[in-house]
């Protein structure tokens, strides 16, 4: 027998603390020892089979059972660090992870008594998985709370019973398309909208006593899906109402992934469809299976790595300076209140700042501010805002013409023209009216941020923030640190993009920074492959089969093909005053002859590499293209058209890393993938060398043969060859990169 002291011991080193009332109602409260957040580890699922063992044992003296947290948040979800470890070697042991936590709330779901889940806090996960086997669901509602199964964002599915459920709940449909293939984070009152949730109570008070009351009232309970004669909503598959659904869906993940090796949104469908098919059982076991393979398959670890651990570092501020202060922002001016100035006006706006809005007429400034009002009018049509901050927002944003109306200002940010002397000018008049102490930014995309410093008094004061288009979709902010740009500054932008609820990275100093010039050379290689006799079509479907959002050709044409010309002739200038030699990039004659030949230029021109219609909207690849560069006679493999695409970049950030503009790869990860659409199942440019099969090594030689064929642009930089030779991954001190999944056989 166990001595008390030591079975007090076991008991407050437990996960899940049981406590049973006079009244015999069970609270399990789960409070992970020595962590900030529950979470669904092995530790986790031996204390949970436990109190399934004591709920079978004491079930004549148990009335009912609470779920609930003793931390803010419910449950984070599953432990990454376990399951990101897990190699094609440890299929049998997760798959039997997945199954022992299934088995244990299923024996919790079936005892006969009901099992409310009090969620006092953010279930996402595992955490919602938990709730979703309780009869009934209560949640607190707060600010911050969020509901959801994310697990397709980070290359996973639900392990838990989270697609059954879901699935016996919602119907196959809405399951998909609410719930599991966006991996969405719902708000409690969504939540509720939805069915995942029963009652949002607005006080811990009201969520324990609605939970007891609901107990009172609900002696006996089952799961719907287990009384007799249940049936899904919308029906199973060989159902014409949801036969007539289903095709859609796979149409859909066509589209979405556009043959990007992307399995977890294939693998969901798939347990959700054959799952329906089976008892709940076997349910359990097709989803487990399918969560198997996605666990010790590369593509999880690769977006596992960047969504969440890479991200975590960069947003609990790694890179900021770590002796600053905190520093919060009253009120914020916006120079050019064109689209990008309006978009940053909006974000500011929208955290609840104050913001003055300038521009060189009132009407200019005007058509910004009410660029916002529809903004803000479109967020509450999509759920995304309520009526209140819709009315709220306008009033927050002063629209001017008087550069004075700045004084008072925390922040200004410049947003006008890619112009040096313009930007001079306006940054000098910014100066003159702010206060000493308020922070000058810039948002160029370019344009080094040492130069445009000189135009004002305080270069410690100035740095480059540079947000990305469209402002109010993009989570990215680069943070671009100048020569002279002081500590104190960047801890106060790092600040300001945080409140902005937006993710920052920081970079040192240099023309184009890191994502434009990374993001140049994506677009640089779609053109060469053209120029090459690559047809444009093969060019657009090797970014798609990549898994890029958008083509290169297409890409250009948005950002017009005049821009490149430009940022191209300033490097060239800026190269031969620093005596170095000019080397041109074979895309350079392409766009040349596509503007000054033939008087294309991009959409905003109506013709580009696209044709458009008289509403702008694209018709088609420009039949021309193919008489200007005619396609060659012999098709290119599109898994090397893929790999150009990719490799060209990748490359490009190594040298930055060895240049000092990169000084982290968490930021490389979290900023291709945030910023410039870098494919999210490669974990950023970074992972993507590490987690490519055979790691830096065999990247360096796919990038010397390349080298080979097509230039120095592909020639692998020094710190490659050094990884290559060490067999080390790129990573930072801070945290542990994962690398590839050894290929053999």
């Amino acid at each position: 027998m166990t001595p008390p002291a030591e079975a007090a011991a076991a008991a407050d080193a437990s996960p899940i603390h049981w406590h049973r009332g006079a009244d015999g109602i069970v609270t399990l409260t789960m409070d992970a020892p020595g962590r900030s957040a529950n979470t669904v580890d092995a530790a986790f699922v031996t204390a949970l089979t436990a109190v399934a063992d004591r709920l079978e044992g004491e079930r004549d003296t148990v009335r009912g059972i609470v779920l609930t947290s003793a931390k803010e948040t419910f449950v984070a979800g599953g432990d990454l660090d376990e399951l990101i470890a897990a190699g094609p070697e440890d299929a049998r042991q997760v798959f039997d992870f997945s199954m022992a936590l299934k088995r244990a709330l299923r024996r919790i779901e079936t005892l006969g008594m009901p099992v409310v889940a009090a969620v006092n806090g953010t279930a996402l996960g595992g955490g919602l998985e938990l709730a979703l086997a309780c009869h009934h669901r209560i949640v607190l509602d707060g600010p911050g709370t969020r509901l959801g199964l994310p697990e397709v964002t980070l290359g996973l599915l639900p392990g838990g019973g989270g697609v059954v459920r879901t699935v016996r709940m919602l119907g196959i449909a809405d399951a998909l398309q609410h719930v599991l293939l966006e991996g969405a984070r719902h708000t409690p009152a969504h939540a509720h909208a939805l069915g995942l949730v029963h009652h949002v109570a607005t006080s811990p008070e009201e969520m324990l006593g609605a939970a007891r009351a609901h107990i009172d009232a609900h002696p006996r309970s089952r799961q719907p899906w287990d009384e007799d004669g249940y049936r899904i909503p919308g029906g199973t598959p060989g159902t014409r109402s949801l036969d007539a659904v289903l095709p859609s869906f796979a149409a859909h993940l066509a589209r979405r992934t556009g043959g990007a090796p992307l399995p977890a949104p294939r693998n969901i469908l798939a347990a959700a469809v054959e799952g329906a098919q089976v008892d709940f059982e076997g349910a359990q076991v097709i989803e487990s299976r399918y969560f198997t393979e996605l666990v010790v398959g590369q593509t999880a670890k690769n977006m596992t790595q960047a969504f969440f651990f890479d991200r975590r570092t960069v947003d609990s501020g790694a890179a900021r300076p770590q002796d600053e202060p905190p520093h919060r922002v009253r009120r914020v001016g916006v120079v050019g209140a064109g689209m990008m100035g309006a978009g940053i006006a909006y974000v500011c706006a929208r955290a609840g700042i104050e913001v003055v809005l300038q521009d060189v007429s009132r009407a200019a400034a005007s058509r910004g501010r009410a660029h916002c009002e529809r903004l803000v009018a479109a967020a509450v049509a999509r759920g995304r805002a309520d009526e209140a901050e819709a009315a709220a927002l306008p009033a927050r944003i002063t629209a001017t013409d008087a550069v004075d109306d700045l004084a008072g200002c925390d922040v200004v940010i410049e947003a006008v023209f890619e112009d040096t002397a313009l930007k001079h000018q306006v940054l000098a008049a910014v100066e003159r009216v702010v206060g000493e102490d308020a922070l000058l930014c810039t948002n160029t995309s370019t344009l080094p941020v040492s130069g445009l410093a000189e135009a004002v008094t305080r270069p410690g004061d100035f740095l480059g923030l540079h947000f990305f288009s469209p402002v109010h979709r993009m989570q990215l902010v680069e943070i671009v640190r100048g020569e002279r740009t002081g500590e104190r500054a960047l801890a106060r932008a790092f600040d300001l993009v945080r409140q902005l609820g937006r993710t920052p990275i920081v970079v040192n100093d240099g023309r184009g920074f890191f994502t434009s010039r990374v993001m140049a050379r994506f677009l640089q290689e779609g053109v060469a492959m053209l120029g090459e006799g690559v047809a444009p079509a093969s060019v657009e479907q090797a970014a798609a089969r990549a898994g890029y959002p958008t083509g290169p050709l297409a890409l250009l044409d948005e950002l017009t093909l005049t821009l490149p010309l430009r940022i191209r002739a300033e490097e060239r200038a800026a190269a031969e005053a620093a005596g170095e030699e000019w080397v041109p990039h074979p895309a350079d004659a392409v766009l040349a002859s596509m503007v000054e030949e033939h008087g294309r230029t991009g959409r905003a021109g109506g013709a580009g590499f696209y044709a458009y219609d008289e509403d702008g909207a694209r018709a088609g690849l420009w039949p021309g293209l193919a008489e200007a560069w005619p396609p060659g006679g012999v098709g290119r493999p599109m898994a090397e058209l893929t790999e150009r695409l990719l490799l060209v970049q990748a490359l490009e950030s190594i040298r930055l890393l060895e240049e000092g503009v990169l000084t982290s790869v968490a930021d490389a990860n979290v900023g291709s993938l945030l910023g410039i659409g870098f494919p999210p199942w490669t974990g950023g440019v970074l992972q993507y060398v590490n987690g490519h099969p055979g790691g830096p090594a065999e990247v360096a030689a796919r990038a010397a043969a390349w080298a080979d064929r097509l230039g120095p642009r592909f020639a692998p930089p020094a710190m490659l060859l050094e990884k290559a030779a060490s067999g080390q991954l790129f990573g930072d001190v801070r945290h542990r990169p994962v690398g590839a999944t050894p290929v053999t056989g």
